[in-house]
């Protein structure tokens, strides 16, 4: 069966690629719509889930902006973001990093208070961005306010600028969940939190073994687990729990010596089917450092490599508020 996520890769070749942020939001939407796909056809994983996943696929693409969708895979970076196809891989050398990340949230974290329904979520990141071929290095300061229940607009920035996000519609949500009710749903033990994942429903679950998942679904996991784990209020022992589902999603893998954000230097954990994002993790401790990922210019001939890492959040009752 054809990977759904192709269709970006195909759609309209001839036409202009879509802008870093466009791409992006292309991407998210599409991962978003495989996440709630059983929820608008009511079934389970069959034919009706994928007519679904498929159709999402062409309609992001179509109203996301003219053009095509470039889904760039590498084997791994060093620290100018080059692949590197030198290095040995470990089998288990994932599962180390993500267990051993999990063990260090565990000893970090103390229960966090809730935020309400009507309050924001506040989030301030570092992207620190690479113009692959030139060496060019541009660092951008983005903030962003995020409804908890999605009924207010919310406000991003994407390198700079800042993008509404409206409000939901009636029974509409996002991934990951915001509501401090709906994340308590999400089950903490690993494999019931992949389960419930790829069933598309908080209150569902899908009875295979992570084994017989397909390739799309295994991305799906690992994308969607890392969607979470950018949750800078997760409830107590949730984080931890991700971690450990990401090191029992097959085809996670390591790439040593990358530099973070912060000039950090540290293990990437990426995903075979894609590997130009993944989470960055100290080689040590196995505390989460950051994230890296890629864009593609407007005019499809640049490539740029960025880095991020949260340095501040909080809950605030209103856009353009910090904590």
């Amino acid at each position: 069966m054809s990977d759904e996520l192709e269709l970006l890769r195909e759609w309209d070749a001839d036409a202009a690629p879509l802008t870093g942020p466009a791409r992006d939001r292309a991407r998210h939407q599409l991962l978003n719509a495989m996440a709630h796909a059983d929820q608008r056809t009511g079934t389970g994983t069959g034919p009706s889930r994928r007519h679904a996943l498929r159709l999402a696929a062409s309609a992001v693409v179509a109203t996301a902006v003219t053009g095509t969708a470039v889904l760039i895979g590498t084997d791994g970076s060093g620290e100018d973001g080059a692949p590197g196809t030198s290095t040995p891989r470990v089998e288990n050398a994932a599962a180390t990093v993500l267990n051993g990340a999990a063990a260090w949230e565990r000893e970090q974290e103390k229960e966090p208070v809730a935020p309400r329904d009507d309050q924001f979520i506040y989030s301030k990141r570092i992207i620190k961005e690479t113009e692959q071929k030139t060496g060019k290095v541009k660092t951008y300061t983005d903030e962003m306010w995020d409804s908890v229940d999605v009924s207010k607009p919310s406000l991003t920035m994407e390198l700079g600028r800042e993008m509404w996000e409206e409000p939901a519609g009636k029974g509409g949500g996002v991934w990951p969940p915001r509501k401090w009710s709906e994340l308590k749903k999400l089950p903490q033990d690993p494999q019931k939190l992949i389960s419930t994942i790829i069933s598309g429903s908080l209150g569902g679950s899908d009875d295979r073994s992570i084994s017989d998942l397909d390739k799309l679904e295994r991305f799906e996991a690992y994308w969607l687990l890392g969607e979470l784990l950018k949750n800078p209020v997760l409830p107590q022992g949730l984080r931890p729990a991700a971690y450990e589902a990401l090191a029992l999603v097959p085809g996670v893998k390591t790439i040593p010596g990358v530099k973070d954000s912060a000039g950090r230097t540290g293990v990437g954990i990426a995903h075979t089917e894609r590997g130009y994002k993944y989470l960055i993790f100290d080689p040590a401790s196995y505390e989460f450092l950051g994230f890296r990922d890629e864009r593609i210019s407007a005019s499809g001939k640049k490539k740029y490599i960025q880095l991020s890492h949260v340095v501040d959040w909080g809950i605030v009752d209103r856009v353009k508020q910090r904590p």
